[in-house]
């Protein structure tokens, strides 16, 4: 990654940009595009689709990452001042108590603090329990409702988790030998902030290396994934697809507790190719081109499942009359909490892969996915 890409994912990843609210990230997402590609718009949901014409207007190549990152909203505001929220994505009670979070205001963002009755005055039953979302409370500093009016904070403001972008490099070894050197990243929005900037980055290689290919790509920053592949509809029907290489991000299963055959994805691995997740099973012609390629360019990749959940591939694939599709990305441990962790060799790696598809995806091929 080279320094202009670096401070695109670390501004993309520290905006904020919960599902419903994706305006901040959104820009930023176009202020770095607009330079590499041929047409910038938008559709009315508020997705960002950025065009590189090839030498053919067709086939359409898809590549979509949603901008939107998991957060909450506020449902209320007790009569001590402090505030009661709702998820907006998917939270684990255990990873929310003591994390700060930044309150989005009319007025600009404000310092809080998810909290619950402290477990000094919890009888012996309640510390033996996990504390629930609707047990917990964000602390904004305020003792009652007329200071955090005057604050400018309202039922239906966003907040997002308060953690910022750093890097750390380090020395990687395998089966006792050294193997080579690391840079991982750690933050917040990484599912799917990553997906939105691969889908940029390998815009900017086509454009910035003047190379040809026998399509018309077309990314896009899908908004409100988080909370029911919306954008993805919308953006599906304006853009109407001939094939889609979604890009969102893996869960890392090398962790303590894990068996492989549950999240066999490894961070720093290489590319995730999803053989199976619960919404979409993918173009097996497709899937099979994706690993030729690999192979050849020797990318280093590996398969892998969700056999819970799935990605905006779960509505781009039935839209319309149909799109050979592919969810293609980075393992991350610890998504769906304040921090999460990625190597940016996988990142780039998967830059690589979806820039080599595109060089093979011409008319013919394509039409080769669905043939009988």
């Amino acid at each position: 990654m080279d320094k202009e890409s670096l401070k695109f994912l670390e501004e993309l990843c520290n905006s904020l940009g919960p599902a419903g609210f994706e305006r901040e990230a959104t820009l930023v997402m176009k202020n770095y595009v607009q330079k590499w590609s041929d047409s910038v718009y938008s559709d009315r949901m508020g997705s960002l689709v950025f065009e590189k014409k090839g030498t053919s207007d067709s086939p359409t190549i898809l590549l979509p990452g949603h901008i939107d990152e998991i957060g909450f909203i506020v449902t209320g505001v007790n009569d001590k001042g402090y505030l009661t929220f709702y998820q907006l994505g998917g939270w684990f009670d255990q990873v929310l108590l003591g994390q700060r979070v930044i309150v989005m205001t009319k007025k600009g963002n404000l310092n809080g603090l998810i909290a619950a009755k402290p477990p000094h005055l919890m009888d012996e039953e309640e510390r033996k329990k996990v504390v629930t979302k609707d047990k917990m409370f964000i602390d904004v500093g305020c003792s009652n409702e007329e200071e955090v009016e005057e604050l400018g904070i309202r039922v239906g403001d966003a907040v997002v988790p308060d953690s910022s972008f750093r890097l750390m490099k380090k020395r990687s070894f395998k089966d006792g030998k050294f193997v080579g050197n690391r840079t991982l990243a750690f933050g917040k929005g990484f599912d799917d902030r990553i997906g939105a900037y691969i889908a940029a980055q390998a815009v900017r290689v086509l454009s910035e290396k003047k190379m040809e290919h026998p399509n018309k790509v077309v990314g896009a920053a899908t908004v409100q994934e988080e909370v029911g592949l919306r954008g993805a509809r919308t953006v599906a029907n304006l853009v109407k697809p001939d094939v889609a290489i979604v890009l969102d991000v893996d869960i890392a299963g090398d962790v303590p507790g894990i068996e492989p055959q549950n999240a066999p994805a490894i961070m720093g691995d290489g590319v995730g190719i999803t053989a199976y997740d619960a919404t979409m099973i993918p173009n097996q012609a497709l899937k099979e081109l994706t690993i030729e390629v690999c192979e050849r360019q020797r990318i280093p990749y590996q398969l892998t499942h969700v056999l819970k959940g799935g990605t905006d591939a779960g509505v781009i694939h039935i839209g319309n009359v149909g799109c050979p599709s592919i969810v293609l990305g980075a393992a991350v441990r610890h998504i769906h909490s304040h921090v999460g962790i990625v190597d940016l060799a996988d990142i780039d790696n998967c830059v690589k892969l979806v820039v080599e598809l595109i060089k093979v995806l011409d008319k013919e091929r394509v039409e080769s996915l669905v043939s009988v």
